[in-house]
């Protein structure tokens, strides 16, 4: 079991790493995209009948980049498709998740004080809200409201929000976000694969068949490649929002989600005008910085409380022989910084919002506890409390003797 529960730590880093290149990828592809298309000369008449042009220079050499607003007068037999950045990025994010929130569904899916749920209710909740994401947006796309931009994106953003709401009553705060981030990135990786790619095939299509192809198909991928657009940076804070117990776990943290939706579109609006060469909106700086504020007013903003309940796995983590002896190692090397109130100068609040000084606070940490102060000297942060080769010893020794149980 020792050498099983290292493996799947190791498996899960493998999976971060390859979730961050591939959406590294899909992030950058996307983005310089949007910004060539905005940026192209369009008042051109230009020989080969392509829509714009732009002269890139990178790496030492020079580009000359055209588009087609529809397509060119032939298929190239070279073309490079931009797809496999997406799916990766997707699928990554699919085994995280697995991983992580289902896999350890007792200790990080589920919150007893905010909802009770089995394994099975919170991981089936987890994959149904997740599909059930796409089809409410392609339908709303689809529809005539679809036609107008501005109308579509409000009402968008109010599916977000109620989304935001109802993570933040079933799941733990930190799932909740995560969640959310997870859902709006589903909509995004289903754009590509059902809208984008099937549209684009459609065109090579007519291409080859000799027949001038439908300028609708590009226009409406062009609309999903736009939310797309406006999408990304807020699922990237979503993703990173794990590490930040003011975002994840505070009263208020579905409304911190829901504004950080207005944050994406505010400074996507100030690249995307800037590189449609519009000018510069300021503006946008201004009203970001004051949504940014508001957020960080909330995360401390008082609000109900709640009182602290162990998971049915926490549970058995604290009923195992050597428990006593492993929350006393934690309070007394852990807990002058994972407190309500640090005592530690210079700290304010829980490093990543995780308190050790009640058993129940010990038990629902216990993977934390034995991966950072077990199996490797993470913490204390340069042994400050001089934690023991011994203590550690009986901390790996507990949590191994739960583990072989499960």
């Amino acid at each position: 079991m020792y050498d099983w529960a290292i493996l799947m730590e190791w498996v899960e880093f493998a999976v971060r790493w390859l979730h961050v290149i591939t959406a590294i990828a899909w992030i950058g592809s996307s983005f310089y995209f949007i910004a060539l298309d905005l940026g192209l000369h369009r008042d051109r008449d230009l020989a080969s009948g392509a829509d714009g042009e732009e002269w890139q220079v990178h790496g030492g050499g020079f580009y000359h980049v055209q588009k087609y607003l529809v397509a060119p007068d032939r298929m190239p037999g070279d073309l490079v498709w931009f797809k496999w950045e997406s799916y990766a990025t997707w699928l990554s994010g699919a085994a995280l998740l697995m991983l992580v929130y289902w896999l350890g569904a007792e200790f990080y899916l589920i919150d007893p004080t905010v909802m009770d749920l089995a394994i099975w209710q919170a991981v089936g909740i987890s994959a149904a809200s997740l599909a059930l994401g796409w089809v409410i947006y392609d339908q709303l796309c689809k529809s005539p409201l679809g036609q107008h931009t501005t109308g579509l994106m409000v009402l968008l953003f109010g599916v977000l929000v109620a989304m935001s709401w109802f993570y933040a009553q079933v799941f733990s705060g930190r799932a909740a976000l995560l969640h959310l981030g997870a859902f709006t990135a589903t909509i995004m990786s289903a754009n590509v694969f059902f809208i984008i790619m099937p549209n684009q095939r459609i065109v090579v299509a007519d291409l080859k068949a000799g027949q001038v192809p439908d300028a609708k198909y590009g226009v409406i991928a062009k609309q999903r490649s736009t939310h797309n657009n406006y999408l990304t940076l807020p699922v990237i804070f979503l993703m990173l929002s794990n590490h930040y117990p003011l975002a994840t776990s505070t009263q208020y943290n579905w409304i911190i989600a829901s504004l950080v939706f207005l944050m994406g579109v505010t400074i996507r609006h100030y690249f995307n005008t800037m590189h449609a060469r519009k000018g510069r909106p300021n503006w946008t700086w201004a009203a970001t910085a004051v949504i940014f504020l508001l957020i960080a007013w909330l995360s401390v903003a008082p609000g109900p409380t709640h009182e602290t309940a162990m998971t049915r796995g926490a549970e058995r983590f604290a009923a195992t022989d050597g428990f006593d002896e492993v929350h006393r190692i934690v309070t007394g090397r852990c807990s002058m910084c994972h407190a309500e109130e640090p005592v530690w100068p210079g700290l304010y609040w829980a490093p990543k919002g995780v308190i050790l000084e009640t058993p129940e606070q010990v038990a629902m940490a216990a993977k934390g506890v034995a991966m950072q102060s077990g199996w490797s000297h993470a913490m204390p942060p340069g042994n400050l409390s001089f934690m023991t080769e011994d203590e550690r010893a009986l901390i790996r020794s507990w949590y191994r003797t739960v583990r072989s149980g499960f």
